[in-house]
């Protein structure tokens, strides 16, 4: 089986960073329950005040794709579209090892 990852750069609106971030942690602590789902890690730039990263690795696409169609996955991404600017930038990749990978 493939794993999938993403890497994505998110800007919010001006002043806007610390209540999206607090949005994308509880889709974090809601990832622990999603099946399939090894890594969701929020972070921040100290030289980009607007920007948010978030690193996501899971057993495979299906599983990204399964999570977007829960309902409070939803819920979560029609509260914090009010307050994105725009996405930078999203990178998809391909974990193959390292420490932490499961």
């Amino acid at each position: 089986m493939t794993k999938f990852g993403l890497f994505g750069k998110i800007t919010t609106h001006s002043g806007k960073r610390d209540e999206f971030v607090q949005i994308l942690l509880e889709a974090a602590a809601a990832a622990e329950s999603y099946e399939g789902c090894e890594l969701y890690v929020v972070n921040i730039s100290d030289n980009e005040l607007d920007a948010v990263w978030v690193t996501e690795i899971w057993a495979d696409e299906a599983a990204h794709q399964a999570s977007l169609t829960f309902e409070g996955t939803k819920q979560l991404i029609s509260r914090g579209k009010p307050l994105i600017a725009g996405f930078a930038e999203q990178v998809r990749f391909r974990p193959v090892g390292g420490k932490g990978l499961k």
